[in-house]
């Protein structure tokens, strides 16, 4: 398994790491307050997308090194960021201002369910991509 590889493993693990203390907090030791804060709405995103980008890179460079990417995997390709991007999107909403309860710079945002909805759609539409890239391509015995 070339470096690279082992690489995408260590960013994988390294985003599921941050993505779980960002929805459980308590596990760092640090008291959760109540609700859900900006700083865990931006880990959640960011450990997810690192484990996303960890998928893509593990997959590329264990199957497809030195192929490159055909029709199918490059739609697998974009619809794993785009999936990244629509969950950034949902998830900062109100923060950003566009959501359905505005910016309110006076109190906490407030993370709904039309926010959770969208961020857990988006992140299955993400790890649907991962998987049409890994399962379209010619491995290299074929």
């Amino acid at each position: 398994m070339p470096r690279i590889a082992q690489f995408g493993i260590a960013l994988g693990a390294l985003g599921t790491v941050l993505t779980f203390m960002g929805l459980f907090p308590g596990v760092t030791g640090l008291a959760p307050a109540k609700g859900i804060g900006i700083v865990q709405i931006f880990t959640v995103l960011f450990g997810f997308t690192l484990l996303i980008l960890g998928a893509l890179i593990y997959v590329k460079f264990t199957y497809y090194v030195g192929r490159p990417a055909n029709l199918a995997q490059q739609i697998g390709i974009r619809l794993a960021l785009t999936g990244l991007v629509f969950a950034v999107m949902s998830g900062t909403a109100d923060i950003v201002g566009f959501g359905s309860h505005g910016s309110n710079t006076a109190s906490q945002p407030l993370f709904g369910m039309l926010q959770a909805v969208g961020i857990i759609g988006s992140f299955i539409i993400a790890a649907f991509g991962v998987l049409i890239y890994a399962v379209t391509g010619k491995f290299d015995d074929e």
